[in-house]
């Protein structure tokens, strides 16, 4: 895509995945607060602001609210605790909204740059596994516990908050989540998975990391390549990531274009 298609699919994006957001589970809810949209997401978490139009003039006071928000959402036992993300953009205004953040006791997660492609373009990407690789879907329980496993192995870390996210799409909403998981044998040595909100124009990619002795073999460009497929047959237009340093220069090489950049910034609950 030229950089006028990318800046219309950037307003696009805007609109459709930040503006009027859908909840990202049915037990999560979206809502509207003046000039800011935040998700609230009880069980393991996940609260986030995901979309805000402010300036110089109200941008600190909306920043207080949103931590006294959460922090009576806490407080309340309503989520686990007041911590919550401030998923900012590159071009989310005020300019100087990252460093407003910092000043109120926000911690910065690094940053990653925002990659969209349109799926007509991945949909004939080979999805011949690499030699001694099989994928198998992710349908139940079994299958996130060995999503997690080899994201454990490839990460060093548990993430139950994503278990959980797994866990409630495939019981509730199976038809807006593609789990899939590169098995050698019968060891996961990557996952990922692809978030599908209906009627929405755009997917997520996430995961898709993948255990030190199989990098390199082309197991990451299989499960993009998969989820397009998949994308595609269900009419979807563009597949957007956001995307580390390390995954980056593959999904270029893919045909994925650049949106921008984000920084999850981090309400840790506290004061």
């Amino acid at each position: 895509m030229d950089p006028n298609d990318l800046l219309k699919v950037r307003a696009e994006f805007d609109s459709v995945m930040r503006r009027e957001a859908l909840p990202d589970t049915s037990d999560a809810r979206v809502e509207r607060a003046g000039a800011v949209v935040r998700q609230i997401v009880p069980g393991s978490g996940g609260n986030t602001v995901l979309w805000s139009d402010l300036d110089e003039h109200t941008a600190d006071a909306a920043i207080s609210e949103q931590v006294a928000f959460f922090t009576a959402l806490a407080a309340r036992g309503e989520v686990p605790s007041a911590e919550f993300e401030w998923k900012l953009y590159g071009h989310d205004r005020p300019a100087d909204l990252g460093d407003r953040l910092r000043a109120a006791g926000f911690v910065a997660e690094p940053e990653e740059t925002v990659l969209v492609a349109r799926v007509a373009d991945l949909a004939t990407l080979s999805v011949e596994p690499p030699e001694g690789i099989t994928l198998r879907v992710v349908t139940d329980e079994a299958g996130v516990d060995l999503m997690m496993e080899a994201h454990r192995r490839a990460f060093g870390s548990d993430r139950p908050r994503i278990r959980d996210l797994m866990l409630n799409l495939l019981r509730d909403e199976p038809d807006t989540i593609e789990a899939v998981v590169a098995m050698a044998g019968d060891t996961p040595v990557s996952a990922a998975r692809m978030e599908m909100r209906p009627g929405s124009p755009f997917a997520g990619l996430w995961g898709g990391g993948t255990v030190p002795e199989w990098r390199g073999r082309g197991i990451y460009r299989l499960l993009v390549a998969h989820r397009a497929r998949v994308a595609a047959d269900r009419g979807i237009r563009y597949l957007q990531v956001d995307a580390s340093q390390d995954s980056r220069p593959i999904l270029e090489r893919l045909g994925f274009g650049v949106l921008g950049v984000t920084v999850p910034w981090i309400w840790e609950g506290k004061e």
